[in-house]
């Protein structure tokens, strides 16, 4: 391969603009003889089956250039140039490029002793609020749409997806808006002349990662990021071991005026453990940047850095006042500020034309990186956001449920419905006329079966046939009933669960009217004749006396009439009064004593009756309301599971 200069290509020149794929490249002219030991930075892998290069796999054309030409393993420390950066590329390394590549195959067919990046570990307090979040989401696909579970259900698909990745390494996205200067910190970060530079807007037009170590392809492949725009910093190891496990990803524009530039920026800011916001003097108080991006992202300040730029243009002291108010503007979009120890974004001020400040960043992200625990704050971040959004259709603003007060309610307007009282005022008055029937005299119970021949003689109440008003006022009533207590079961349920009460309740009243007057014609009538106390018996025969003394007297006056008997006018007329007027009172004297029997009689009526409506109601509306009631409390508790410990659920 011909030697290019080791100094970066100019922008403007051919070379710089023909992309090269670095990590295909080595494997396409890999030498036939084995790879030397690596250097002490890059520890030796032993070497793994060839596969196409990245270019070839992600569908992107390759340079045929690079392609034809052979690889020259005699001079393995000649120089060599991709275009955009240089350095010397040895045999150890092109073994180690290769070995990171094949390193990233999901598949088996590894050869021993190949080293396999330790997945992605979460902490078991992150584990459950993911379960709960999984369950959450089951248990509420029926009663809640698509789209306001989406946010939820991606940050399922991202956690899962992302435990099962190198857990060494932390993905970081260097953003900003055209102009920042991230792309020349992103360079400075690196060491090299990485991503393009200059004074054309939007200079970077597709992300470019960098990885500090191997086996962070497949970290990148969840990017999106295509084989021919992936990089290797400098070869240093102080640099090495200061951020051994980074891969850092320079994206477009936030604010390109393509929008194919702003749909990447929004997509991978999605993916990656952390972000380094780079503003610059005169856009750090751009309101596109605070209000899509700074504010909505507040939650997620623990893996935030936020770095104003270009210092070296401001003169004096202009540059601690401007970080100042860099500062008051985090502080308004609700983002905490990691100062004093406290948790929260890191702010800097830097020049990465100068260099002024590059190493105090280089220094934080190290130590931010060699934490290990930017992917597990990020989904955590991503679970306290999705909670936060899912709050209004989960967090009731009271204590919600159907106290047994509305119950009672409920059923008082049911048995009101189908006319419970009457029918226990009319099983009273049956009661009284049986007992009036079976202790009253013979003259007046003569009297009565001339009245009221057409009656039935058992007790029973008498059905009469409700007319077509009285049906539309029952069924009114009914209906009635139904909505308050669906309104005060679904009093303070956040509205999707309240919809769902009020339906439930509106499909048991279906058919309700007519299942309550089928239990009005059966548990209203008291089944045979009304029970007869103890004292009947007796207070029939004592009425039999006194008639017998009626009639005993009226034969004895009878004969003294007609001169069968001696004339005594005073022993038969006192039989006859006897008989006249202790039959009444025995009468009066029962239907005193019945009055207690024929109330309970009524009462017990009118109590069948109602539990009978009660029970139909609570069958068709209630139950079902309660389950509706239930399903809610158990995705509130799942609710409560999520929401990160300190956090008030309504």
């Amino acid at each position: 391969m011909p030697a290019f200069a080791s100094s970066p290509a100019s922008p403007a020149s051919p070379a710089s603009r023909a992309p090269v794929d670095t990590t295909a490249a080595p494997e396409q002219h890999r030498p036939s003889q084995p790879s030397q030991p690596s250097q002490p930075s890059q520890p030796s892998r032993p070497s793994q089956p060839s596969r196409p290069s990245e270019s070839a796999r992600s569908g992107e054309p390759s340079d045929s250039s690079d392609s034809s030409e052979p690889s020259d393993s005699s001079e393995p420390s000649g120089p060599w140039d991709d275009g955009l950066i240089a350095r010397r590329v040895t045999e150890a390394t092109t073994a180690a490029l290769a070995a990171e590549r094949a390193s990233a195959l999901e598949s088996g067919g590894r050869g021993p002793g190949s080293q396999i990046p330790a997945p992605l570990a979460y902490d078991g307090r992150l584990r459950s609020r993911l379960d709960a979040l999984r369950e959450l989401v089951g248990l509420s696909r029926t009663r809640l749409d698509s789209g306001t579970l989406a946010e939820a259900a991606r940050v399922l698909d991202e956690a899962a997806a992302r435990r099962k990745l190198s857990g060494r390494h932390t993905v970081v996205a260097i953003a900003g808006a055209t102009g920042s200067g991230k792309s020349q910190l992103f360079n400075a970060l690196a060491g090299v002349a990485i991503s393009e530079t200059g004074v054309r807007r939007p200079t970077t037009a597709a992300p470019i990662a960098c990885s500090w170590s191997d086996g962070a392809a497949s970290l990148i492949d969840r990017l999106g990021i295509p084989g021919r725009l992936r990089r290797r910093p400098l070869q240093s190891p102080e640099a090495e071991a200061q951020l051994r496990g980074l891969v850092l990803v320079d994206l477009p524009d936030h604010d390109s005026a393509a929008a194919e530039h702003r749909k990447q920026v929004d997509r991978i800011l999605k993916l990656v453990d952390a972000v380094i916001w780079v503003v610059d003097p005169e856009k750090y108080a751009d309101a596109v940047l605070h209000e899509r991006y700074l504010r909505p992202m507040a939650g997620h300040a623990e893996i935030m850095f936020v770095v104003l730029n270009q210092i070296d243009r401001l003169p004096g002291e202009a540059a601690d006042q401007v970080l100042d108010d860099l500062r008051r503007l985090l502080d308004e979009d609700g983002i905490a500020l990691g100062e004093h120890g406290e948790p929260g974004a890191t702010v800097l001020a830097l020049s990465a034309l100068t260099g002024d400040g590059v190493g105090e960043l280089r220094e934080s992200l190290g130590q931010f990186v060699a934490e290990r625990g930017a992917a597990a704050r990020r989904v955590a971040a991503d679970v306290d956001a999705a909670a936060a959004d899912l709050r209004p259709v989960y967090a009731a603003g009271r204590r919600v449920g159907l106290s047994e007060e509305a119950r009672e309610e409920f059923a008082d307007r049911l048995a009101d419905a189908v006319g419970a009282i009457a029918a226990g005022d009319a099983a009273e008055r049956a009661w009284l006329r049986n007992a009036g029937r079976a202790c009253g005299t013979p003259w007046l119970r003569l009297w009565r079966w001339y009245r009221f021949r057409g009656e039935s003689t058992t007790g029973r109440i008498p059905v009469r046939t409700a007319q077509p008003d009285e049906e539309a006022t029952a069924r009114q009533r009914v209906e009635q009933a139904v909505r308050t207590v669906s309104d005060r079961a679904s009093a303070g349920l956040p509205a999707p669960w309240a919809q769902a009460v009020r339906e439930a309740a509106v499909r048991g009243s279906q058919g309700l009217s007519e299942a309550l007057d089928e239990l009005a014609a059966r548990a209203g009538l008291p089944p045979g004749r009304p029970p007869r106390p103890g004292w009947w018996p007796a207070a029939v025969l004592v009425q039999a006396a006194m008639t017998l003394l009626q009639v005993v007297g009226g034969l004895w006056l009878f004969g003294q009439i007609v001169g069968v008997m001696a004339p005594n006018l005073g022993v038969p007329v006192l039989l006859m009064a006897c008989g006249i007027v202790g039959g009444p009172l025995v009468e009066w004297g029962c239907r005193m004593a019945a009055r207690g029997p024929a109330r309970r009689y009524g009462q017990e009526a009118e109590r069948r009756l109602r539990e009978a409506a009660a029970g139909c109601g609570r069958a068709r509306v209630l139950d079902p309301v309660a389950a509706e009631l239930l399903r809610y409390r158990e995705v509130r508790e799942q609710y409560v599971r999520v929401v990160r410990s300190g956090t008030g659920v309504g």
